[in-house]
């Protein structure tokens, strides 16, 4: 990707050419499939948990329908921005998503961690919001020194700092999953935006012994760490989980049992309508339903990166790539936990698991992409 021609005009010059009728609306379509497909899927997996609660077996699903109703309002607004103009409060929701994350660490623990701020209606998950504010502070400082960035790891410290504290304060609520993801996408956009390869390891290096001190700090993560890789040596134990969603989704077959049909979701998992959903979808719909979630999500990719690729500048460009890969990554990292293949963590399905929060910085993600987008035709 030439970055180099991307910073010979000024991005503002471009964005003013902004028009609906250019953006991409098959990457819209998708995110709706994927929402349909998500409530649906949600409505299978809560319903009989609702009613054990005593609840009525709609109450998470319309709840999930009131969140993606007030997301989608969110994404239509913020595809008619003018993303330039809206460059200078970046740096204000840096620190507004700092302070809420300082905050979060104060609350009454639920399930004895600190993530959430009770508000009524929705319990504001304040890590997924700032996942949204880091991608567009790296976009827009790299887009600054771009020049600086490639000619010394002096212009590396900064944003490698607000890295840095984001991810601890995530990991103090505690929460290793966000932080690893949030870290990884942000080594991606160094190395999008041209920062030399030596540059990045140096930091990546320097993360690991905190990493595997924060593994050991807490003896449940190594527990969890020996039931990914034996589940089955303690199966009514810690590897409980990892063991009932390989049989559910084993259980499935090609085709699966039916909408409906799963036996997981009768209460042999907790909650599963929100991080471990997927094995409830797989049940029920089979390797085929598995493999369509998978294929909207590589769409969905495949269509974030195409809109970086055709931007008006480095700074869209970051920032629909960083975008575009935090969904994504979630949502395979949440897969791949389902299956077995990286160890449980609490990291939500995008558009499928039950969460306000969620839906709605998702959703928000996915509004900037297509104001992006938008822009490839003017181009």
């Amino acid at each position: 990707m030439d970055y180099a021609a991307k910073r010979q005009k000024l991005s503002y010059n471009v964005i003013s050419n902004h028009s609906l009728k250019y953006m991409d609306y098959s990457l819209f379509f998708i995110v709706f499939c994927l929402l349909v497909f998500g409530l649906i899927s949600l409505f299978s997996a809560s319903a009989i948990y609702a009613e054990n609660k005593g609840l009525n077996s709609f109450f998470y699903v319309r709840r999930q329908a009131l969140y993606m109703i007030g997301g989608l309002i969110l994404t239509g607004t913020i595809v008619r921005l003018d993303l330039e103009k809206m460059r200078r409060f970046i740096k204000p929701a840096v620190i507004a998503a700092m302070s809420l994350l300082v905050i979060t660490l104060f609350m009454p623990p639920v399930a004895h961690v600190r993530r959430w701020i009770p508000l009524g209606l929705i319990n504001l998950q304040t890590s997924e919001f700032a996942k949204i504010a880091l991608v567009l502070y790296l976009a827009d400082y790299f887009d600054k020194n771009n020049s600086r960035l490639q000619a010394s790891w002096k212009a590396m410290a900064k944003p490698f700092a607000v890295t840095g504290i984001f991810c601890a304060l995530i990991a103090c609520e505690p929460d290793l999953g966000t932080p690893a993801l949030m870290f990884a996408v942000a080594l991606m956009l160094f190395f999008a935006a041209g920062a030399k390869l030596k540059y990045i390891l140096l930091p990546f290096a320097a993360v690991i012994p905190v990493f595997i001190f924060e593994l050991f700090r807490h003896p449940y993560r190594i527990t969890r760490l020996k039931s990914f890789l034996s589940p089955w040596q303690d199966a009514s134990g810690a590897g409980y989980q990892l063991v009932q969603s390989l049989l559910a989704v084993g259980s499935g077959g090609w085709l699966g049992k039916g909408i409906g049909a799963s036996k997981l979701k009768l209460m042999y998992l907790p909650e599963p309508h929100t991080d471990f959903i997927f094995p409830v979808v797989a049940e029920e719909m089979g390797l085929a339903g598995g493999f369509v979630i998978v294929a909207l999500f590589t769409a969905f990719l495949v269509k974030g990166v195409r809109a970086a690729r055709n931007a008006p500048s480095l700074y869209t460009t970051l920032a629909a790539l960083g975008l575009s890969l935090t969904i994504s990554l979630q949502a395979f990292f949440n897969l791949s936990m389902s299956i077995g293949l990286i160890p449980t963590k609490g990291i939500p399905l995008p558009f499928f698991s039950y969460g306000g929060s969620s839906i709605i910085a998702s959703l928000i993600a996915v509004g900037v992409i297509l104001n992006i987008s938008a822009h490839r035709g003017a181009r």
